[in-house]
């Protein structure tokens, strides 16, 4: 079986962002379609070392692989509802929104930057898998972007 990535469905990925809309009506969570831009473009950018994050929180092996297990390989959606760190959340220490298509023009960008440089964002760990593989990384980001999307109906 195979597993939808950043470095194979970008192309679905931009083009879904494509039919984003400002004014787009989200399906559960508390951001506007802007703020989930500039928190979608933040995770990227956090992630390449272009944003300061705050330390991550060691999690037991064991725990930490069968969460990312569950995250990057489990049949079923991300759920909603899950916290997000405050450097990538808008009300809480994340870019603020300002121009809208100059804000997913910086999501294109971040999103390119990231699955180019997967070999450096790859000896970061992830804030609840740990270590991640690059193409666990590109699961990752496309799973995310996919998650936020569906949320406003892409």
């Amino acid at each position: 079986m195979t597993r939808a990535n950043l470095l194979d469905n970008r192309d679905e990925l931009l083009d879904r962002l494509a039919g984003l809309r400002a004014d787009a009506s989200r399906r559960w969570g508390k951001m506007t379609a802007h703020q989930m831009v500039c928190h979608c473009t933040d995770a990227f950018r956090n992630l390449l070392g272009e944003r300061p994050t705050a330390p991550t929180a060691s999690r037991g092996p064991i725990r930490a692989r069968l969460i990312k297990w569950i995250a990057l390989y489990a049949p079923t959606p991300w759920p909603r509802g899950i916290r997000t760190r405050p450097e990538a959340d808008q009300e809480r220490g994340g870019t603020r929104p300002e121009d809208f298509e100059r804000d997913v023009a910086s999501l294109k960008r971040a999103t390119d930057r990231f699955a180019k440089n997967l070999a450096v964002v790859s000896v970061r760990p992830h804030f609840m898998f740990g270590k991640l593989s690059e193409r666990e990384w590109a699961r990752w980001a496309y799973l995310h972007l996919d998650h936020h999307f569906r949320q406003f109906g892409l």
